[in-house]
């Protein structure tokens, strides 16, 4: 019998950079935590893929384009890759929140298309980290551990309360890897 998939599914706004109301619209905007970014290398030199699920509903919004989230996501990329971690895949989902898309958290879309990209069967023992209950969401239908972190929109998550039932909580994403790597 395989053994679970050691995955870590994060969100991004709000987890491994800083979120904005206003969108992240720009290169110039999109400021990563730079504990997030020692802490997806931490959890890849220790054997865990790592994932990104993120709804940019901005493109929808035309608040900025396609060209413009792959420069941020090439920026995330080279950072991790600079202290020696790796990122197996970015899943974003595009639509605004009335297209009725498959793909925008709370629905599990992209959380299934990572599945589908690095080919594992199952999700069973994977992890979603977020900052929103609708990121928690997502992974618990599809099947996974959750985390809520308290950066970006976490703290007011926390303090609703409701649908944090099977969720751990950490202050940021650096002291979830701290404990999952303590496991």
């Amino acid at each position: 019998m395989l053994s679970p998939p050691k995955l870590v599914i994060l969100d991004r706004d709000g987890v491994i950079n800083q979120d904005s109301d206003a969108y992240i619209k720009s290169l110039d905007e999109w400021i990563p935590y730079p504990s997030a970014i020692q802490a997806i290398a931490k959890l890849t030199q220790s054997g865990w893929t790592v994932a990104v699920a993120t709804n940019q509903s901005g493109i929808a919004r035309g608040y900025y384009n396609e060209d413009t989230l792959g420069q941020m996501h090439a920026r995330l990329n080279d950072l991790v890759a600079s202290v020696g971690g790796n990122i197996a895949h970015i899943a974003y989902c595009p639509h605004g929140p009335d297209d009725n898309c498959e793909c925008r958290k709370p629905r599990i879309g992209l959380i299934r298309q990572i599945q589908q990209h690095l080919q594992m069967e199952s999700l069973e023992g994977a992890w979603v980290v977020g900052d929103s209950l609708r990121d928690l969401q997502a992974g618990s239908s599809a099947g996974c551990h959750v985390a809520l972190v308290r950066t970006g929109k976490g703290h007011k998550t926390e303090a609703k309360g409701s649908g944090l039932d099977n969720a751990l909580v950490f202050d940021d994403l650096a002291a979830f890897v701290d404990w999952l790597l303590s496991q």
